[in-house]
């Protein structure tokens, strides 16, 4: 099984941020709650998932280091 890459997940978290945002916008233009909350949802993922893409390579980078 092959794990993502932590700059993978940050650039996914991104790309999931920013789609929630949009939708957010959409929700409250268009005066549809549902909408919105998914939109705050999927932002709110893409903000977490960037967070673990820098856990992931801050952990990386301090596994290499204890290898040296």
């Amino acid at each position: 099984m092959k794990t993502k890459s932590s700059t993978q997940d940050q650039v996914e978290g991104k790309f999931h941020e920013a789609k929630g945002k949009a939708k957010k916008l959409a929700g409250e233009l268009t005066d549809n709650p549902e909408l919105k909350a998914e939109g705050v949802g999927e932002s709110v993922a893409g903000k977490i998932q960037i967070k673990l893409g820098e856990i992931e390579k801050v952990l990386g980078r301090s596994s290499d280091l204890k290898r040296e």
